[in-house]
This record gives C-alpha cells, structure tokens and sequence, in this order.
C-alpha cells in the first residue's frame, strides 16, 4: 500500500501545539490566568464577564427594544449568571450560534449556623459542593469568598485570605503516627463531610464564654461590620487561595482552582467578542449550578435562559420554535485527560491526551450512556468540519472505561429546548480536584474553536 493511500485511510492529528503560535498561545493565557485569579466564584465570573463585556461595548438587554445587526447586548441573572449576544445580519429564526459554559465549581460552601469553638480553635462548619474527593481539601490554605446580605439590604462581597498578607484558612488533618484506624478506612470515607471544618482563629478575647468565637465575631465586625445574623443570609466558601501557576519547565501547563469549567467560559468569551457583524446571531451564556444538576433559578434548567432567547425572537417577529429548531449550540464543558498513572480506569484508545486539542465528546453520562443527550451524527461532522476547515486541533473521548461512572453536563437541559447540542472542551488531569491541570496548547484550541463555531 502506498504512503498516499495510508495517509488517506489513517486519520492522525497535529497536536494542539503545533496548530497555533507558542508565543500566541502563552500570551492569550496570561489573560486567563488573570481571570481565574479574579474569578473563583461564579459571582466573581460573572463580575468580571459584565465589566469586560462593557469596555467592548455591550449594553444591557432590553426587552423593548428592537436591535440591529451588530448590537451587543448582555443580560446578568441574579448575578450568577450571565448571557452575552451578539446580532446577526440574518433573521433570528435561522437560529443561533450558542456555546454554554458553567463558572461554578467544587467548593466547600460555609453552612448558615457555621461558627463554633472546640479544643481551642475556632471553626467554620461547611458543606461540600459538587463532586469532590474530601481528603484533597485538607492541610492546604483556603481562602473565604462569598456575599453577605446584612438585614439594612447592604451587600458586601468579601475574598479574603489570598494575598499573602491576609491570615488564609486552613482544615486540618490527622497526623500519621496516631492514624491508624484513619489509614484503615476506605479512601471515600477517611475523611468525611462533616469533618470539613475551616479553622477560622485562635486567640480568645477577654470574654468567660465562647471567647475565640467571640474574638473572631469581632474581627469580622471591624472589617466587614458583619454579625452572626449576617451569616446566615451569607452565601460564602472556602476555596484554594493559591493562585492559577504555570507549571512543567516549558510552562507547558496551568494548575489553578475552577478549571471546571471557567477555562471553556473564558475562551468562548474572548472569541464572541471578537464578533462585529456575525452571519448568525452568537450567544455565549455563564451558567451556574452545573456542578449539581444545573437545578435553580440560576441553572440551565432555569426559565431564565429560555426567556432571554424568547424575548430575542419577540422582537424580531420570529417563531421561537422554527429558532431553536434551526440553532446549534456547543456545551462548552471539560473532557477527563488519559492519565497514565491511573491508566486502569480508561478506555486508552478512547481517551482524551494533554496537548491535542479539545475534546468532542459525543455522549456523556454513565454505564449504559444514562443521562446524556448523544449528539447528531450531522452535528458532530458540521463541528468537526469546521474545525478541520480552521485548522483548529481537535480529538475525541470519553470519561472513562464504560462501567467505571462517568460525568453529566448542561447539553441535556440545551436539549430540552430542542437546540442541537454537542459537548466540546479542553481535557484536564486531576478533574475536581482544589488544582486542575490543562495544557496552555489546549486552551488556546479551545479559543480558537469557539471562533470556528461562531462562524458557521
């Protein structure tokens, strides 16, 4: 057989790094570091998106008005949040050009009555969110973010505890001469969920009772002007207060907490700005609550969404049916890298790799594909295609071997709209871990295939 005719049979790809400029592709992350930095919350997400979103001169969606092709419009939902349009110079009832992605991630969200004293020390209780392995959580220094709404109305947003001159906070764990009956257990259960205690201080004030819980009152009074009460309306967490950093001697890589999934929000984000006058009309939507189930007046599964498109429609005359008929949307979400040191939980032929691009993926869900909404052939060879056609480096995989779990995203609630969907991301190791790890090469592809699909 000649070597024309394998090279036609084989399909091989370039890796990511290869497709694009390395001086390109390291610029455009100092940017998403910058973000990730600024963004470990899908309140800071959305904050960020909404003021960038104004320097490149979106304005605030109004239901009244009748835009033109070109406008920019963004809509905030609760603050949580947030849809960016760009309208094109066809009828909206062609549809749209949509990718979703999620900006909350795994956390420890502090629970409403969480500030006790024991053994000395002054604690936060918590109470995970999303799916996360508790004993990664340990022994490393967090910080607090979050809002509180003081019963005046006064909101007061508060990150405390990464910069390096702010006390940061910390969940202890047991040392290993004593740990015997800890070490015996299953990983799963060493360490539990009620376990997961921040300690938050340790010098008393000069009061008989609960005098380190009341110190520690004290100094959030003085710096927030915050009491017990005004936790309970909080809405606050414990995140890793490190910041996102470059990792390998090439600086290849980015470690950094929220990977998943601000690093497909972010990418998406940056290539809807570079629209001026699309074809289509181009959405890119910041969802929230992904991370457990997309439930919520803030999740995918929220009417808020489907409100914002109506209203698109409306004032264009335009059937929302025949739009969401004609619609495709990329559920912009992270596929899991191969991992060589865990290789048994993969399918290796049918996994993604660091440094090859993003990762389509077909179908999620678990064992027997349970709750995926499986894409269309004809969309994955119009996604495919486009990235081919842009030189957009790309790959295929799945979370892992069949009957090992698997993974959920926001395509089954896109699909309830009936909006052809499909799920492509940048692959991570140490998914929902306090500090994913991405190929910069990726994250750059990922860019550029937000710009390819905004183009069709």
């Amino acid at each position: 057989m000649t070597e024309e005719m394998k090279k036609k049979l084989l399909y091989s790809a370039k890796p990511s790094y290869e497709t694009a400029d390395r001086a390109d592709i390291y610029d455009f992350c100092e940017g998403y570091k910058c973000f990730m930095d600024a963004a470990k919350t899908e309140r800071e997400a959305v904050a960020f998106a909404k003021t960038v979103a104004e320097a490149k001169g979106f304005a605030l969606f109004d239901r009244k008005k009748t835009y033109k092709a070109g406008d920019k419009v963004y809509y905030v939902n609760r603050d949580k949040s947030i849809v960016l349009a760009v309208i094109g110079s066809e009828a909206i009832e062609k549809g749209a050009n949509i990718i979703v992605a999620h900006v909350d991630s795994p956390r420890l969200d502090i629970k409403q009555r969480p500030l006790y004293e024991d053994g000395g020390l002054a604690y936060f209780k918590t109470h995970y969110y999303g799916g996360v392995k508790k004993y990664q959580w340990t022994a490393m220094p967090l910080a607090l973010h979050g809002t509180v709404i003081k019963s005046d109305g006064t909101k007061i947003n508060i990150a405390l505890g990464d910069d390096r001159d702010e006390g940061a906070f910390y969940i202890s764990d047991l040392m290993p001469h004593i740990a015997k009956d800890q070490i015996d257990k299953p990983l799963g259960t060493a360490i539990t969920g009620e376990g997961l205690n921040v300690i938050v201080g340790s010098i008393p004030c000069d009061e008989e009772n609960n005098p380190i819980k009341l110190a520690v009152l004290a100094d959030l009074y003085e710096k927030y002007g915050i009491t017990e009460k005004d936790l309970i309306t909080a809405e606050l967490c414990a995140v890793p207060a490190d910041k996102a950093r470059d990792i390998g001697l090439d600086k290849s890589m980015i470690a950094a907490y929220g990977h998943d999934d601000r690093i497909c929000a972010y990418p998406s984000m940056c290539a809807l700005f570079e629209e001026t006058v699309p074809k289509r009309t181009c959405v890119c939507i910041f969802a929230d609550k992904e991370e457990v189930g997309s439930y919520g007046v803030t999740g995918m599964s929220s009417a808020a969404y489907k409100n914002f498109l109506t209203d698109l429609c409306a004032m264009d005359n335009a059937n929302f049916n025949a739009f969401c008929e004609n619609s495709i949307c990329i559920s912009a979400d992270v596929g899991g890298a191969y991992d060589s040191c865990y290789g048994d939980a993969y399918d290796a032929k049918n996994s993604a790799y660091i440094n090859k691009g993003v990762v389509i993926t077909k179908y999620a869900g678990s064992r027997g594909k349970s709750g995926t909404s499986d894409a269309t052939a004809e969309l994955l060879a119009r996604v495919t295609g486009a990235l081919d056609k842009d030189g957009v480096a790309w790959q295929t995989g799945e979370y892992g071997k069949v009957d090992q779990g698997g993974a959920g995203t926001v395509s089954t609630e896109v699909a309830l709209l009936n909006i052809d969907v499909i799920d492509v991301g940048v692959p991570l190791l140490s998914m929902h871990s306090p500090f994913e790890l991405a190929s910069k090469a990726d994250i750059y592809a990922m860019y550029k295939a937000a710009k390819s699909f905004f183009a069709l």
